[in-house]
């Protein structure tokens, strides 16, 4: 079986877990979360903790099973975090000119472009920017969703990905980028 598949979840207090016809619920202070699970893994709810098994009479093979019971278990924590404490990622765009502004949910990027880029963000993601004078711009997203979170900074990573040469781009707040030297230093 999966080492993590076999570590239970403990349910803090304010979060409620219910499981449905295949179906995980998790209801806390930050919002709701529901995911599907898989029929090869039994899921029990007991004494404030959340266990997964694997059901040994599924038709699914060992390995599949043994791959689920890590996943759904991690898929289910991250929720339980999320509804509890929530996700923090934190942006900082550094290159001349790179701007950030949000009105509510709707952020307008000027990355270098000939025009600004726009994106509009789901209701579940809270989202605000900080732009001082001579620091970089930040932009910090929230949200009780941890899949959401990374899929939304993904994108916005897309629009200027950090570069080795100059080491400009939208990188996460703390994240070093390993620098090269241009065509002179080999010219020698």
């Amino acid at each position: 079986m999966s080492r993590i598949g076999k570590l239970p979840i403990s349910i803090p207090a304010g979060v409620t877990v219910t499981f449905n016809n295949g179906v995980v619920n998790v209801k806390g202070p930050k919002g709701e979360l529901s995911q599907k699970v898989d029929p090869s893994i039994i899921v029990k709810i007991e004494d404030g903790h959340v266990t997964f098994e694997v059901d040994e009479n599924s038709p699914v093979n060992y390995k599949q099973k043994s791959a689920f019971h890590g996943l759904y278990r991690s898929l289910v924590n991250n929720m339980v975090v999320g509804v509890s404490e929530g996700y923090k990622k934190v942006l900082e765009l550094v290159g001349v000119g790179y701007r950030v502004s949000n009105q509510g949910n709707l952020i307008e990027f000027s990355l270098g472009y000939t025009h600004p880029i726009f994106i509009e963000l789901p209701a579940e993601v809270k989202v605000e920017s900080k732009s001082e004078r001579n620091q970089n711009p930040i932009l910090t997203l929230e949200s009780c969703d941890k899949q959401l979170l990374g899929l939304i900074c993904a994108k916005i990573r897309s629009f200027r990905k950090p570069e080795p040469y100059k080491g400009k781009g939208i990188l996460f707040q703390g994240e070093v980028i390993r620098r090269k030297s241009g065509k002179t230093a080999s010219a020698k």
